[in-house]
């Protein structure tokens, strides 16, 4: 009957507010303030909605228009202050998850969320840092409140998979994961989760065949594989871990059953028997040297010092000196067994007693002492051969 009067949409953006119908409400409060450009209560009510759904940046602009019409509002200076906590939240949320501190995203997320409380992207950050933190149950409740109102809502469908993935539950994780890719084609997150998780469940599954076989060497050489997919796969990787042990183990049992043949019986076979069972014990618990500079065990000379030179750089601590403390002693650890097996693999005679299974140490090699800086050195050539700037390498 009177669509040009302002109150009238200021009126009904209230009543939506109230049934927490806050983006209906909002398009009202838009309404009301393109036709009267002056009405305080519309501006102050588009704010609030800006500011319950998380934008606290409208939000604040439309606190300051409040502000220019009626300087002493106090319910407009209150809010601008709410918002700008808001933003502030945001930021060092930001950070906290670049550090990994998601204990700190949850705090800030949850600051945030007073005064935000219909904001579903603070709600699935929250989420998916109680998931990371392996606070599942509480991390699948925000999910799902937020998939009864939104079921295609691709982030919290992301979430929900990654719970059930960190509790082991593969096979429903990547349907999940799937649903959200859907949703959301350029969902990098749960591409990433879903990619993980496919090749985890594969890597296990290869692992366990190759045990039931009886091929113990390739079971041990699988299960550890898998265990470099993801390490904040807590409950998966224990698994690994028992499985890679129970292969040890068998290992050990057939040293220990051929010590007792050859002490039965010391026949020649069985000397040969015993020694062969201990090589292959001894092997299934040394780094694998090749599989660390991710080439072939037939690799040439040149594909060695090739892959020794693209691991070196990556892992070389001068370009993580910004990371975390846990991130650069992880890369240091990379850059050492990187130094080590090149090392050891550029050396035909070093190479030939670990093809062999035999000891370096006899070689004089004492890898506890071992500097690859030494190593690094020598191979770009001193000083002046090798820069790191800004974390971009050049050779």
């Amino acid at each position: 009957m009177c669509p040009k009067n302002a109150s009238y949409y200021g009126n009904r953006a209230a009543t939506l507010m109230m049934l927490c119908r806050y983006r209906d409400a909002l398009e009202d409060c838009q309404q009301a303030v393109r036709l009267d450009n002056t009405f305080i209560k519309g501006h102050l009510r588009e704010g609030k909605c800006h500011l319950l759904l998380g934008n606290a940046m409208a939000a604040s602009r439309c606190f300051q228009r409040v502000l220019e019409l009626e300087s002493d509002n106090s319910q407009a200076q209150q809010e601008v202050k709410n918002a700008e906590s808001i933003l502030e939240y945001e930021r060092m949320a930001e950070i906290g998850f670049e550090k990994r501190d998601f204990r700190m995203v949850v705090f800030c997320m949850d600051r945030a969320l007073d005064s935000a409380s219909a904001c579903h992207k603070f709600k699935i950050l929250k989420a998916e840092c109680l998931a990371l933190l392996g606070r599942y149950p509480e991390a699948q409740s925000v999910a799902s409140d937020i998939l009864r109102m939104d079921s295609t809502n691709a982030d919290a469908l992301y979430v929900r998979g990654l719970c059930l993935y960190y509790e082991d539950c593969i096979d429903k994780a990547v349907q999940f994961f799937v649903q959200a890719l859907r949703m959301a084609p350029d969902h990098d997150k749960a591409r990433l989760a879903c990619r993980n998780a496919k090749a985890l469940k594969a890597k296990k599954e290869e692992g366990n065949k190759a045990f039931k076989e009886g091929n113990y060497e390739a079971a041990c050489e699988l299960y550890s594989e898998a265990l470099t997919i993801d390490p904040n796969n807590i409950k998966t990787n224990a698994k690994l871990y028992c499985n890679r042990a129970t292969v040890g183990s068998k290992y050990e049992e057939a040293v220990r059953d051929y010590e007792k043949v050859y002490q039965t019986e010391k026949t020649k076979e069985h000397k040969q028997l015993l020694k062969n069972s201990q090589l292959e014990l001894k092997k299934s618990k040394r780094k694998d040297y090749y599989k660390i500079l991710g080439v072939d065990k037939n690799a040439t000379e040149e594909e060695i010092k090739k892959a020794y030179r693209k691991r070196a750089l990556l892992h070389h601590p001068d370009r993580h000196s910004g990371a975390s403390a846990e991130v650069q002693k992880e890369e240091e650890k990379k850059f050492k067994e990187v130094g080590e097996a090149f090392s050891v693999l550029s050396d035909a005679k070093k190479k030939s007693r670990y093809d062999t299974g035999q000891d370096l140490e006899d070689d004089g090699m004492n890898m506890g002492d071992f500097d690859a800086n030494n190593i690094f050195k020598a191979f770009f050539g001193g000083p002046g051969g090798f820069s790191f700037e800004g974390n971009i390498c050049s050779v």
